[in-house]
Protein backbone atom coordinates (compact mmCIF):
# COMPACT_ATOMS: atom_id res chain seq x y z
CA UNK A 1 0.00 0.00 0.00
CA UNK A 2 1.25 3.40 -1.03
CA UNK A 3 1.67 6.44 1.45
CA UNK A 4 -0.43 9.59 0.93
CA UNK A 5 2.73 11.36 0.22
CA UNK A 6 5.03 9.18 -1.09
CA UNK A 7 6.95 11.30 -3.39
CA UNK A 8 7.16 14.41 -1.67
CA UNK A 9 10.29 15.48 -0.73
CA UNK A 10 10.18 18.08 2.43
CA UNK A 11 13.70 20.06 3.37
CA UNK A 12 13.04 20.08 6.71
CA UNK A 13 15.37 23.64 8.49
CA UNK A 14 13.82 24.12 11.10
CA UNK A 15 14.12 23.15 15.49
CA UNK A 16 12.87 22.71 18.77
CA UNK A 17 9.14 21.47 17.95
CA UNK A 18 6.37 23.82 15.94
CA UNK A 19 8.07 22.93 12.72
CA UNK A 20 9.92 19.40 13.45
CA UNK A 21 6.45 18.21 14.50
CA UNK A 22 4.87 19.51 11.27
CA UNK A 23 7.38 17.76 9.36
CA UNK A 24 7.27 14.63 11.55
CA UNK A 25 3.87 14.55 10.74
CA UNK A 26 4.63 15.11 6.69
CA UNK A 27 6.97 12.16 6.99
CA UNK A 28 4.62 9.68 8.82
CA UNK A 29 2.28 10.49 5.58
CA UNK A 30 4.86 9.20 3.61
CA UNK A 31 7.10 11.99 2.51
CA UNK A 32 10.74 12.02 2.34
CA UNK A 33 12.18 14.55 5.30
CA UNK A 34 15.57 15.80 4.99
CA UNK A 35 16.35 17.46 8.51
CA UNK A 36 19.23 19.98 7.98
CA UNK A 37 21.01 20.47 11.24
CA UNK A 38 24.27 22.52 12.44
CA UNK A 39 27.34 20.22 12.61
CA UNK A 40 28.52 19.59 15.56
CA UNK A 41 25.39 20.55 17.60
CA UNK A 42 22.29 19.82 15.53
CA UNK A 43 18.53 20.63 17.02
CA UNK A 44 18.52 21.95 20.01
CA UNK A 45 16.40 19.46 21.64
CA UNK A 46 18.79 16.79 21.12
CA UNK A 47 20.34 17.76 24.06
CA UNK A 48 17.03 18.76 26.16
CA UNK A 49 17.21 16.04 29.08
CA UNK A 50 17.28 14.43 31.21
CA UNK A 51 16.07 11.38 30.25
CA UNK A 52 18.78 10.68 26.99
CA UNK A 53 17.73 7.50 25.28
CA UNK A 54 19.83 4.21 25.88
CA UNK A 55 22.42 2.93 23.75
CA UNK A 56 22.47 -0.83 23.32
CA UNK A 57 24.99 -1.15 26.61
CA UNK A 58 22.91 1.10 28.53
CA UNK A 59 24.58 4.16 28.12
CA UNK A 60 22.94 7.65 27.67
CA UNK A 61 23.27 8.77 23.57
CA UNK A 62 23.82 12.83 22.52
CA UNK A 63 19.69 12.30 22.07
CA UNK A 64 17.35 13.41 24.81
CA UNK A 65 13.53 11.78 24.84
CA UNK A 66 12.19 15.67 24.24
CA UNK A 67 14.31 15.18 20.76
CA UNK A 68 12.78 11.79 20.03
CA UNK A 69 9.04 13.04 20.27
CA UNK A 70 9.37 15.13 17.03
CA UNK A 71 11.69 13.86 14.73
CA UNK A 72 11.16 10.05 13.63
CA UNK A 73 10.83 9.51 9.65
CA UNK A 74 13.51 11.96 9.11
CA UNK A 75 16.92 11.67 7.89
CA UNK A 76 19.34 14.19 8.97
CA UNK A 77 22.52 15.61 7.52
CA UNK A 78 24.63 18.40 8.81
CA UNK A 79 25.36 21.53 6.49
CA UNK A 80 26.74 25.23 7.93
CA UNK A 81 24.49 27.51 5.98
CA UNK A 82 26.36 30.11 7.16
CA UNK A 83 28.93 28.94 4.55
CA UNK A 84 28.66 29.85 0.80
CA UNK A 85 29.19 25.67 0.29
CA UNK A 86 26.52 25.21 2.91
CA UNK A 87 24.26 27.63 1.25
CA UNK A 88 25.08 26.72 -2.33
CA UNK A 89 23.94 23.03 -1.15
CA UNK A 90 20.45 23.97 0.39
CA UNK A 91 20.01 26.01 -2.55
CA UNK A 92 20.50 22.75 -4.56
CA UNK A 93 18.18 20.90 -2.28
CA UNK A 94 15.24 23.41 -2.86
CA UNK A 95 15.61 22.70 -6.63
CA UNK A 96 14.88 19.28 -6.28
CA UNK A 97 12.06 19.25 -2.85
CA UNK A 98 8.46 19.93 -3.03
CA UNK A 99 8.25 21.72 0.58
CA UNK A 100 10.95 24.08 2.67
CA UNK A 101 9.87 24.49 6.13
CA UNK A 102 11.85 27.04 8.24
CA UNK A 103 11.68 28.64 12.01
CA UNK A 104 14.94 30.72 11.64
CA UNK A 105 14.09 35.10 12.50
CA UNK A 106 12.32 36.96 10.30
CA UNK A 107 15.06 38.00 7.58
CA UNK A 108 17.76 36.07 9.02
CA UNK A 109 17.17 33.33 5.86
CA UNK A 110 17.04 36.53 3.11
CA UNK A 111 21.00 37.21 4.25
CA UNK A 112 22.22 33.77 3.32
CA UNK A 113 20.15 33.73 -0.20
CA UNK A 114 17.88 30.90 1.42
CA UNK A 115 14.91 32.90 1.86
CA UNK A 116 11.48 32.49 -0.03
CA UNK A 117 11.74 34.56 -2.96
CA UNK A 118 15.40 33.34 -3.08
CA UNK A 119 14.71 29.84 -3.24
CA UNK A 120 11.60 30.63 -6.08
CA UNK A 121 14.22 31.36 -8.44
CA UNK A 122 15.73 27.62 -8.90
CA UNK A 123 12.01 26.85 -8.39
CA UNK A 124 9.08 28.05 -8.77
CA UNK A 125 6.65 25.36 -7.51
CA UNK A 126 8.06 25.12 -4.26
CA UNK A 127 6.10 25.58 -0.76
CA UNK A 128 7.80 27.03 1.58
CA UNK A 129 6.54 27.62 4.90
CA UNK A 130 7.61 29.58 7.60
CA UNK A 131 7.16 29.28 11.33
CA UNK A 132 7.88 32.06 13.42
CA UNK A 133 6.88 33.66 16.78
CA UNK A 134 4.45 36.39 15.76
CA UNK A 135 4.42 36.20 12.22
CA UNK A 136 6.12 37.99 8.85
CA UNK A 137 4.13 41.52 9.35
CA UNK A 138 3.16 43.61 12.22
CA UNK A 139 5.44 45.46 14.85
CA UNK A 140 6.39 42.65 16.68
CA UNK A 141 7.35 40.74 13.61
CA UNK A 142 11.03 40.33 14.36
CA UNK A 143 10.27 39.57 18.28
CA UNK A 144 11.01 35.76 19.48
CA UNK A 145 8.59 33.16 19.82
CA UNK A 146 8.90 30.83 22.86
CA UNK A 147 5.19 28.65 23.72
CA UNK A 148 5.04 29.69 27.46
CA UNK A 149 5.06 33.92 26.58
CA UNK A 150 2.82 33.14 24.07
CA UNK A 151 0.50 30.71 25.96
CA UNK A 152 0.29 34.06 28.47
CA UNK A 153 0.60 36.93 25.58
CA UNK A 154 -2.32 35.43 23.78
CA UNK A 155 -4.87 34.49 26.35
CA UNK A 156 -4.77 30.87 27.21
CA UNK A 157 -3.16 31.51 30.63
CA UNK A 158 -5.54 33.95 31.90
CA UNK A 159 -8.07 31.03 31.03
CA UNK A 160 -6.32 28.27 32.25
CA UNK A 161 -5.58 27.18 36.23
CA UNK A 162 -7.41 27.83 39.42
CA UNK A 163 -10.12 31.03 39.66
CA UNK A 164 -8.39 33.61 41.51
CA UNK A 165 -10.16 33.25 44.76
CA UNK A 166 -9.53 29.62 45.26
CA UNK A 167 -6.88 28.20 46.86
CA UNK A 168 -3.94 27.78 44.47
CA UNK A 169 -5.57 30.22 42.22
CA UNK A 170 -3.73 32.03 39.58
CA UNK A 171 -2.88 31.78 36.05
CA UNK A 172 -1.08 28.40 34.99
CA UNK A 173 0.63 27.19 31.58
CA UNK A 174 -0.41 24.10 29.96
CA UNK A 175 1.30 20.88 30.55
CA UNK A 176 2.83 20.12 27.26
CA UNK A 177 3.64 23.05 24.90
CA UNK A 178 0.73 23.28 22.89
CA UNK A 179 1.30 26.55 20.85
CA UNK A 180 4.09 25.01 19.25
CA UNK A 181 2.32 21.10 18.58
CA UNK A 182 -0.94 23.38 17.50
CA UNK A 183 1.38 25.40 15.32
CA UNK A 184 2.94 22.02 14.17
CA UNK A 185 -0.76 20.95 12.97
CA UNK A 186 -1.93 24.13 11.22
CA UNK A 187 1.30 24.20 9.67
CA UNK A 188 0.63 20.66 8.28
CA UNK A 189 -2.61 21.39 7.10
CA UNK A 190 -1.10 24.62 5.32
CA UNK A 191 1.22 22.43 3.48
CA UNK A 192 -1.05 20.14 2.38
CA UNK A 193 -3.52 22.64 0.97
CA UNK A 194 -0.86 24.38 -0.78
CA UNK A 195 0.82 20.95 -2.20
CA UNK A 196 -3.15 20.35 -3.72
CA UNK A 197 -3.47 24.04 -5.01
CA UNK A 198 0.05 23.13 -6.79
CA UNK A 199 -1.11 20.10 -8.31
CA UNK A 200 -4.01 21.79 -10.16
CA UNK A 201 -2.25 24.79 -11.32
CA UNK A 202 1.36 24.26 -11.22
CA UNK A 203 2.12 27.01 -8.78
CA UNK A 204 4.00 27.28 -5.29
CA UNK A 205 3.37 29.40 -3.12
CA UNK A 206 4.56 31.20 0.60
CA UNK A 207 3.03 30.11 3.93
CA UNK A 208 3.30 32.45 6.86
CA UNK A 209 2.64 30.79 10.64
CA UNK A 210 2.88 32.88 13.80
CA UNK A 211 2.71 31.34 16.73
CA UNK A 212 0.93 34.00 17.97
CA UNK A 213 -2.17 33.82 15.38
CA UNK A 214 -2.52 29.95 16.57
CA UNK A 215 -2.38 30.83 20.20
CA UNK A 216 -5.53 33.14 19.18
CA UNK A 217 -7.14 31.23 17.12
CA UNK A 218 -7.10 28.40 19.12
CA UNK A 219 -9.04 29.81 21.94
CA UNK A 220 -12.98 28.49 20.16
CA UNK A 221 -15.75 29.59 22.02
CA UNK A 222 -13.64 30.97 24.50
CA UNK A 223 -12.97 33.41 21.70
CA UNK A 224 -16.92 33.98 20.73
CA UNK A 225 -18.08 33.92 24.38
CA UNK A 226 -15.66 37.45 24.43
CA UNK A 227 -17.09 38.79 21.47
CA UNK A 228 -20.79 38.17 21.94
CA UNK A 229 -20.75 39.44 25.81
CA UNK A 230 -17.84 41.54 25.62
CA UNK A 231 -16.90 40.13 28.63
CA UNK A 232 -13.27 38.42 28.53
CA UNK A 233 -13.85 34.64 29.98
CA UNK A 234 -12.16 34.14 33.56
CA UNK A 235 -10.70 30.80 34.98
CA UNK A 236 -12.64 28.12 36.20
CA UNK A 237 -10.04 25.16 37.39
CA UNK A 238 -11.73 22.14 36.21
CA UNK A 239 -14.92 23.30 36.18
CA UNK A 240 -16.86 24.94 33.00
CA UNK A 241 -18.24 28.04 32.23
CA UNK A 242 -21.13 27.05 29.84
CA UNK A 243 -22.10 23.59 31.48
CA UNK A 244 -22.69 22.30 35.23
CA UNK A 245 -21.67 19.81 36.48
CA UNK A 246 -18.55 19.43 34.49
CA UNK A 247 -15.47 19.25 36.31
CA UNK A 248 -13.33 16.74 39.01
CA UNK A 249 -14.92 15.51 42.00
CA UNK A 250 -13.10 13.50 44.79
CA UNK A 251 -14.99 10.56 45.65
CA UNK A 252 -14.23 8.14 48.49
CA UNK A 253 -10.65 6.95 47.57
CA UNK A 254 -9.86 9.33 44.03
CA UNK A 255 -10.31 11.58 41.67
CA UNK A 256 -13.31 11.44 39.14
CA UNK A 257 -14.12 13.72 35.97
CA UNK A 258 -17.50 13.98 35.38
CA UNK A 259 -18.90 15.69 32.25
CA UNK A 260 -22.62 16.44 32.08
CA UNK A 261 -23.38 17.61 28.84
CA UNK A 262 -27.44 18.17 29.24
CA UNK A 263 -30.59 17.88 31.64
CA UNK A 264 -31.28 14.12 31.02
CA UNK A 265 -27.60 13.20 31.72
CA UNK A 266 -27.81 15.21 35.40
CA UNK A 267 -30.72 14.04 36.00
CA UNK A 268 -29.43 9.95 35.52
CA UNK A 269 -26.37 11.28 37.51
CA UNK A 270 -27.86 12.01 40.50
CA UNK A 271 -30.20 9.34 40.75
CA UNK A 272 -26.73 7.06 40.71
CA UNK A 273 -25.57 9.46 43.27
CA UNK A 274 -28.60 8.28 45.58
CA UNK A 275 -29.71 12.13 45.31
CA UNK A 276 -33.30 12.24 42.79
CA UNK A 277 -34.77 14.97 44.54
CA UNK A 278 -31.90 17.02 42.65
CA UNK A 279 -32.69 16.83 38.91
CA UNK A 280 -36.49 18.16 40.06
CA UNK A 281 -35.46 20.83 42.59
CA UNK A 282 -36.51 24.18 40.47
CA UNK A 283 -32.68 25.34 41.24
CA UNK A 284 -31.39 23.03 39.18
CA UNK A 285 -33.53 21.70 36.64
CA UNK A 286 -31.80 23.41 33.28
CA UNK A 287 -28.12 23.55 32.53
CA UNK A 288 -29.16 27.81 32.75
CA UNK A 289 -30.56 27.11 36.14
CA UNK A 290 -27.40 24.93 37.34
CA UNK A 291 -25.08 27.64 36.48
CA UNK A 292 -26.60 30.50 38.20
CA UNK A 293 -26.98 28.42 40.90
CA UNK A 294 -23.44 26.09 40.41
CA UNK A 295 -22.41 27.81 44.32
CA UNK A 296 -25.34 25.81 45.62
CA UNK A 297 -25.16 22.71 44.05
CA UNK A 298 -21.44 22.00 44.02
CA UNK A 299 -20.93 21.11 47.14
CA UNK A 300 -24.04 18.92 47.47
CA UNK A 301 -22.18 16.67 44.43
CA UNK A 302 -19.22 16.96 45.84
CA UNK A 303 -20.65 15.40 49.03
CA UNK A 304 -22.60 12.68 47.38
CA UNK A 305 -19.61 12.08 45.44
CA UNK A 306 -17.91 10.86 48.67
CA UNK A 307 -20.01 8.23 48.85
CA UNK A 308 -18.30 5.58 46.82
CA UNK A 309 -15.23 4.68 45.41
CA UNK A 310 -13.99 5.82 42.25
CA UNK A 311 -14.13 2.39 40.50
CA UNK A 312 -17.54 2.29 41.76
CA UNK A 313 -18.82 6.06 40.57
CA UNK A 314 -17.05 5.17 36.77
CA UNK A 315 -19.31 1.69 36.16
CA UNK A 316 -22.38 2.80 37.85
CA UNK A 317 -21.98 6.11 35.54
CA UNK A 318 -20.97 4.32 32.35
CA UNK A 319 -24.11 2.01 32.67
CA UNK A 320 -26.58 5.25 33.42
CA UNK A 321 -24.96 6.62 30.37
CA UNK A 322 -23.63 9.65 32.67
CA UNK A 323 -19.71 10.58 30.60
CA UNK A 324 -16.78 10.25 33.39
CA UNK A 325 -13.72 8.96 33.61
CA UNK A 326 -10.37 8.88 35.75
CA UNK A 327 -6.96 11.00 36.08
CA UNK A 328 -4.64 8.99 34.84
CA UNK A 329 -0.82 9.13 34.81
CA UNK A 330 0.68 8.98 31.70
CA UNK A 331 2.24 4.92 32.84
CA UNK A 332 -1.37 4.86 33.07
CA UNK A 333 -2.65 5.79 29.87
CA UNK A 334 -0.51 3.26 28.12
CA UNK A 335 -1.54 0.63 30.26
CA UNK A 336 -5.43 1.78 28.94
CA UNK A 337 -6.61 -1.65 26.55
CA UNK A 338 -8.28 0.94 24.60
CA UNK A 339 -4.82 2.99 23.94
CA UNK A 340 -2.98 -0.66 22.96
CA UNK A 341 -5.90 -1.65 21.09
CA UNK A 342 -4.92 1.05 19.14
CA UNK A 343 -1.29 0.61 18.33
CA UNK A 344 -0.35 4.37 20.11
CA UNK A 345 2.65 2.90 21.47
CA UNK A 346 4.95 1.71 18.47
CA UNK A 347 9.00 0.75 18.74
CA UNK A 348 10.98 1.85 15.45
CA UNK A 349 14.62 0.08 15.23
CA UNK A 350 17.66 1.89 15.62
CA UNK A 351 21.18 1.04 15.12
CA UNK A 352 22.98 2.09 18.04
CA UNK A 353 19.87 1.64 20.64
CA UNK A 354 17.32 -0.89 19.79
CA UNK A 355 13.82 -0.52 19.50
CA UNK A 356 13.21 3.09 20.02
CA UNK A 357 9.98 3.50 22.05
CA UNK A 358 7.32 6.33 20.71
CA UNK A 359 4.45 7.07 20.11
CA UNK A 360 2.80 6.79 16.84
CA UNK A 361 0.16 8.85 14.54
CA UNK A 362 -3.68 9.26 15.69
CA UNK A 363 -4.00 9.58 11.67
CA UNK A 364 -5.93 5.88 10.04
CA UNK A 365 -6.31 5.44 6.75
CA UNK A 366 -7.73 2.57 4.96
CA UNK A 367 -5.77 3.02 1.73
CA UNK A 368 -2.66 5.55 2.73
CA UNK A 369 -1.89 3.69 6.17
CA UNK A 370 1.37 5.95 8.53
CA UNK A 371 4.35 3.77 7.88
CA UNK A 372 7.04 4.12 10.37
CA UNK A 373 10.19 3.51 8.32
CA UNK A 374 12.51 5.82 10.15
CA UNK A 375 13.25 6.39 13.78
CA UNK A 376 14.80 9.74 14.87
CA UNK A 377 18.07 9.89 13.33
CA UNK A 378 21.53 10.41 15.04
CA UNK A 379 22.95 13.91 14.50
CA UNK A 380 23.80 13.91 10.67
CA UNK A 381 23.55 10.17 10.17
CA UNK A 382 22.20 10.67 6.23
CA UNK A 383 24.63 13.42 4.94
CA UNK A 384 26.69 11.45 3.10
CA UNK A 385 23.89 9.17 1.89
CA UNK A 386 22.10 12.19 0.33
CA UNK A 387 24.42 14.47 -0.86
CA UNK A 388 25.95 11.54 -2.77
CA UNK A 389 22.29 10.29 -3.63
CA UNK A 390 20.50 13.39 -4.63
CA UNK A 391 23.19 16.11 -5.26
CA UNK A 392 26.18 13.63 -6.90
CA UNK A 393 29.14 15.41 -4.24
CA UNK A 394 32.20 13.88 -3.48
CA UNK A 395 34.08 13.42 -0.33
CA UNK A 396 35.45 16.42 -0.93
CA UNK A 397 32.37 18.45 -1.25
CA UNK A 398 30.87 17.20 1.72
CA UNK A 399 34.04 17.55 3.50
CA UNK A 400 33.99 21.19 2.94
CA UNK A 401 30.70 21.50 4.35
CA UNK A 402 32.14 20.45 7.72
CA UNK A 403 31.50 16.83 7.31
CA UNK A 404 34.04 13.69 6.79
CA UNK A 405 32.40 11.70 4.44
Amino acid sequence: MKAALEGIRVLDLTRVLAGPWCAQNLADLGAEVIKVERPGAGDDTRGWGPPFLKDRDGHDTPDAAYYLAANRGKKSITIDISSAAGQEAIRALAKISDVVLENYKVGQLKKYGLDYDSLRQVNPALVYCSVTGFGQTGPWAHRPGYDFILQGMGGLMSITGEADDRPGGGPQKVGVAVVDLMTGMYSTQAVLAALFHRQRTGEGQYIDMALLDVQVAMLANMNTNYLVSGTPPRRWGNAHPNLVPYQTFKTADGWVIVAVGNDEQFRRYVESGGRPELATDPRFVRVQDRIRNRDALIPLLNDMMLTKPMTQWIDDLEAAGVPCGPINDIAQVFENPQVKARGLRVDIEREDAGPVKLVGSPMRFSETPVQYTLPPPRLGEHTTEVLRTLLGYSDAQIAALGNTA
